[in-house]
């Protein structure tokens, strides 16, 4: 019997830069870095698509997070209402439209965290 990989979505809807700086990035970056999850992606969920497609030193974390193997794919609705998806896009986010996506990970029992 072979044990399936760990898998953790974070839902980032927070758009606050401490909490982006100090803990979306801090920990994701870190559980990939140190194997506490075989697989971390990040959702980006509403306002942080705008934060994400404006500041530059959250895509500084983006791009730092994709290195170190973190999945980021953000809400293609919430990208469209706020004019980020080519933005997003230009960063290596993948941009699809991600009801069916989040609701399965819910029903798979996978680990969620939300901030």
């Amino acid at each position: 019997m072979t044990d399936a990989p760990s898998k953790l979505l974070l839902l980032w809807t927070n758009a606050q830069k401490e909490t982006v700086h100090n803990m979306v990035f801090m920990y994701s970056v870190n559980a990939r870095l140190h194997g506490w999850w075989d697989e971390v992606t990040v959702l980006i969920w509403g306002e942080p698509a705008r934060l994400s497609a404006e500041d530059v030193e959250v895509q500084a974390d983006i791009a730092r997070a994709r290195d170190a193997g973190v999945r980021m794919i953000a809400c293609k609705a919430c990208a469209e209402n706020l004019g980020t998806v080519e933005a997003l896009e230009k960063q290596g986010v993948e941009v699809f439209y991600t009801g069916v996506f989040l609701t399965d990970w819910l029903k798979s029992g996978d680990k969620l965290l939300t901030v």
